[in-house]
Parts: structure tokens; sequence; C-alpha cells
């Protein structure tokens, strides 16, 4: 296996960052805007949903995402990309201008629930009657 160059991070440019990563952290899981939750039911579902294992939840932006902790079947050894050269599209597009190397993306987000437990105390605040069935 070639060794890779080790540049200073002082040196680093948008094109030598992906080089420092060690974790390959944006090729590790998927993200899907969700419908905006607003009824007791809606969140019952993102309950189920969060019940499931590597499975997150997000609001960013004002947007809601259902986040899945799978890496790219084409992450290779050392964290470089199997398929670069026939990346889909989304991959193309991403930018590391701020990426997980900086910072972890959840520090941004407006509102993160890293599992059920998370998610149930944020729904009986959001509801005062949470308990109460039928929704």
């Amino acid at each position: 296996m070639k060794k890779r160059k080790v540049i200073p991070i002082k040196d680093m440019t948008p094109e030598t960052k992906c080089g420092y990563c060690t974790s390959s952290r944006c090729c590790t899981y998927i993200s899907q805007e969700i419908d905006t939750p607003r009824s007791k039911t809606d969140f019952d579902f993102l309950l189920w949903q969060i019940s499931h294992r590597d499975i997150q939840i997000y609001k960013d932006e004002g947007s809601w995402y259902l986040l899945a902790n799978t890496p790219c079947n084409h992450l290779g050894k050392g964290g470089r990309c199997g398929i670069y050269a026939d990346r889909p599209q989304i991959c193309r597009d991403y930018t590391n201008d701020y990426c997980e190397f900086d910072a972890p993306a959840e520090d941004g987000f407006q509102l993160y629930f890293d599992g059920y437990k998370s998610l149930l105390k944020y729904c009986r605040k959001r509801f005062k009657k949470w308990g109460q069935r039928p929704y």
C-alpha cells in the first residue's frame, strides 16, 4: 500500500483537506430530509424510526432529517473512495469548506436526537399531554 505524503496542517487547502481526515465521517452516513413533524402521531412515528439501530434525527436550517449511520460500500482502506472517478453526483457536489473535520455536524444543528430517550424527552416537553392516548 502506498503511504500518504504528510503535509503540515498549516499548508492544508480544500484540495488536500480530505487527506487529513482519518475517519472519513462524511462517507459513513446518509441524511434524508423528512416532512416536518407537527402532530403527536408524527412524533410517535419518529420515535419508531429512531428506535432502530444507528438512526438519529435532526433539524437544521428549518428542515428535519433522518440520519442513518451506515458507511458507503465504496469506502476503501485509509478512507479513500474506491469509485472516485465514477462517484455519484451528490458526492461530486459535496464541499469540504466546513465539514466534520472542522467540527461535529451535530454541533450546528438546531435540534439533534441521538436516540429514543432524547426524542421522547423533547416530545414530552412539546406536548404537555404526551402520555395520553389516543393521538
